[in-house]
């Protein structure tokens, strides 16, 4: 092989690699950045090439202070919790490594520093923590739910007694009407906890996600027909069935999209879209590499505030006047039993999207 074939074999390598490298000289000038580096960083090769990092990179003082440490004395040097990156406009949690270039004598002629993008890791390691927090409160509700429902059936029997007992004409007969109401509403939360807490068995079948979706959507659009609610859809044609439980499937996106839906009011958009994920695959053991599919509901509602959002999946958290806090508890639970994940992003006045990702198993 040619001189000029093994650069060009190296650089090909290089740029193929999906952590960001960049190399800069003695003098602490940028002389290579590859695609994932110009990615994750924000800046154009055209822009990197020739000039100083101390400069393009001016207000990322840890990445400053590693690639200065790393000039004066040689030493590899690692960061994998403290930096956030603010170069493109969003923050993005890297991690960095700084080490010496040095030639085949071990003269060193430069610096090369390699970020990787943990935006999903982190993603990953919330999703994890947010099971857990979940798991410990299903336990809970279950022996919860159990001990509420024998007086909840002694309060009803007694009830149902008492207004078998009045006359049709009785003001009395209206307090047992409400008692009996709110039994039957105290009861549909407990029967939400007890589907929180159960253990189930997946059903599993050849799931068409875009014919649940396609559905759902028909039957809200007549829900709305008396309002400006228009529903956009954007289906990747190129998914196959999934394996997955239909009916939990279709009690899944069913809620997401009547929230969005009433998040919006009288006028506004929802739009509903399907892809599959370049960037996330799942590994089962005993099972090769899974990609996933993301399933997006986005409407255009008031959003939701950044404290609340932490907040979103957890029991009886609620934002709704008369919801129960179960709902997208629920969701979150059906989610994990198909080893998937559910994550929310909304912005105060621009809207809420509700993103499930889901395996790929056929």
């Amino acid at each position: 092989m040619t001189t000029e074939h093994l650069q060009e074999y190296y650089a090909n390598i290089i740029d193929s690699v999906g952590d960001g490298v960049i190399v800069l000289d003695i003098q602490g000038v940028i002389t290579l950045l590859n695609p994932a580096a110009e990615e994750i960083a924000g800046i154009s090769r055209r822009q990197a090439k020739g000039a100083h990092f101390s400069a393009l990179f001016k207000g990322e003082d840890i990445l400053l202070e590693m690639v200065n440490k790393t000039a004066a004395t040689g030493m590899t040097i690692s960061d994998h919790e403290n930096i956030v990156l603010k170069m493109t406009g969003r923050l993005i949690p890297i991690s960095a490594t700084t080490s010496p270039l040095l030639m085949a004598n071990g003269e060193r002629i430069g610096t090369i520093l390699i970020l990787r993008d943990l935006t999903n890791i982190r993603e990953l390691e919330e999703a994890v923590r947010q099971a857990d927090r979940l798991s410990t409160l299903g336990a809970l509700a279950a022996g919860l739910a159990h001990e509420i429902k024998n007086p909840l059936g002694g309060i009803k029997g007694a009830a149902q007694l008492l207004e078998m007992e009045l006359p049709d004409n009785a003001e009395l007969r209206d307090c047992t009407r409400v008692m009996l109401k709110e039994v039957q509403r105290v009861n549909r939360i407990v029967e939400e906890l007890l589907e929180l807490a159960s253990p189930r068995k997946l059903d599993l079948t050849k799931v068409n996600l875009h014919k649940i979706l396609g559905d759902i959507i028909l039957l809200q659009k007549r829900t709305v027909d008396d309002r400006r609610v228009t529903f956009q859809q954007h289906f990747d044609p190129s998914i196959p069935p999934i394996l997955a439980d239909e009916a939990l499937l279709t009690q899944l996106f069913l809620n997401l999209i009547k929230n969005a839906v009433e998040a919006v009011g009288a006028v506004g958009l929802i739009k509903v879209s399907s892809r599959v994920l370049a960037d996330y695959s799942m590994t089962q053991k005993g099972e090769g590499r899974s990609r996933m599919v993301a399933i997006e509901v986005s409407d255009d509602g008031p959003g939701i505030l950044k404290e609340q959002l932490e907040h979103l999946f957890t029991p009886f958290y609620t934002t709704k006047a008369k919801g129960t806090g179960l709902g997208l508890a629920i969701c979150h639970k059906i989610v994990a039993e198909h080893r998937g994940m559910i994550r929310v992003d909304s912005e105060p006045t621009k809207g809420t999207t509700f993103t499930v990702m889901l395996p790929l198993i056929q």
